[in-house]
């Protein structure tokens, strides 16, 4: 009787090893949820609606203007223009970040991330920049956000087509 007891448990043993082998390659076959996120904007439009008004923001708030009146100085000189200025770099560090994300940054292009990172970093600095009221920070880190977008622009657009990977909009 014992012995039949050990082959039962053996056999029904061996099938729920067997079901439990089934249900993991069942799980294991499944395709894998969407993201939690949308890149359905486009490139160009991610770029003329939210990077480019963004970066706008820094440079028009830094630098001097000479005409036949004058230097002018285009530096904030409110609160609330300090506030966009600040607002402005750290969508332009964000944005770095929008570059990166899967369905936006064309895979097996390890310049496209460095570009971006670069662009991440000079936003972070015009923010505190900003932040601290500092004329001439928001001047340098304006150049180096102009750096980025240009180092990125010469290899992924005009130098390169395969920019057009990561904006299938056509433009």
């Amino acid at each position: 009787m014992v012995q039949i007891v050990e082959m039962t448990a053996l056999v029904l043993g061996g099938r729920v090893l067997a079901l439990a082998g089934v249900l993991g390659l069942a799980a294991c076959s499944r395709p894998e949820p969407p993201p939690p996120y949308n890149t359905a904007i486009d490139m160009h439009t991610l770029m003329v609606h939210v990077l480019d008004p963004a970066a706008d923001a820094v440079w028009a708030a830094s630098g001097h203007v000479v005409t036949e009146a004058g230097e002018e100085d285009l530096s904030p000189k409110t609160d609330e223009a300090w506030e966009a200025v600040e607002t402005g770099a750290a969508t332009v560090a964000e944005a770095g970040n929008l570059l990166m994300m899967p369905g936006r940054a064309p895979e097996g292009q390890p310049d496209w991330i460095r570009h971006a990172q670069a662009m991440t970093a000079a936003g972070l600095k015009a923010q505190k920049a900003a932040e601290t009221r500092d004329k001439q920070g928001v001047f340098d880190t304006g150049g180096e956000i102009y750096q980025a977008c240009l180092a990125c622009h010469d290899q992924y657009v005009q130098g390169n087509p395969a920019a057009t990977v990561a904006d299938e909009s056509g433009r």
